[in-house]
């Protein structure tokens, strides 16, 4: 008899220990593909939710944020795209870098679990983020995400442009 679980993932496309717990997580499940129906539902967080557009350089933030000088800050990036990169996911992180809002992102997945393609945006997202170093707050890298996602992306600019799902959003935050 296979059990059914419901994991609630919370994560930001912005930081890359949830892509790589996300990784983690996938390979583990489908080792238990017979006796497990999961399903992962996307919760949002977003890691640095006072971000300016356009972002700000991944030395600086750390730096910042969490005191690190520059060679700690270098390490630390070294040992987490190797552990990506162990799990199978291209992360690129250097010290051009930039750390981005990700609040449209998350208004994007919100309506992405709507027409049933969370997971598949999520991964874009991802992907955009850290393989293709693009900015996740600006819309046209947003719609292209959806699309590539299999989301119609008329209407992803729709939601964006909208301003749709944001009080969704803040409240699913809250938890």
């Amino acid at each position: 008899m296979t059990a059914h679980l419901k994991i609630d993932f919370v994560s930001d496309i912005a930081c890359p220990w949830c892509i790589i717990g996300l990784r983690a997580l996938e390979e583990a499940l489908a080792q238990s593909v017979d006796a497990l129906d999961a399903e992962i539902v996307f919760q949002p967080f977003e890691l640095n939710p006072t971000m300016p557009a356009g972002g700000q350089n991944i030395g600086e933030h750390v730096a910042q944020k969490y005191g690190s000088t520059r060679e700690q800050s270098a390490a630390n990036r070294a040992m987490i795209v190797g552990r990506a990169a162990e799990l199978g996911f291209t992360m690129v992180m250097n010290d051009d870098s930039r750390i981005y809002n990700t609040f449209d992102a998350h208004r994007l997945l919100h309506w992405a679990s709507i027409e049933g393609r969370q997971s598949a945006l999520k991964h874009a997202l991802f992907n955009t983020n850290f393989t293709d170093n693009a900015d996740p707050g600006d819309h046209q890298v947003l719609i292209a995400a959806a699309a590539k996602a299999g989301l119609d992306p008329v209407t992803a600019g729709e939601v964006l442009n909208s301003g749709r799902y944001a009080d969704e959003v803040r409240h699913a935050e809250e938890y």
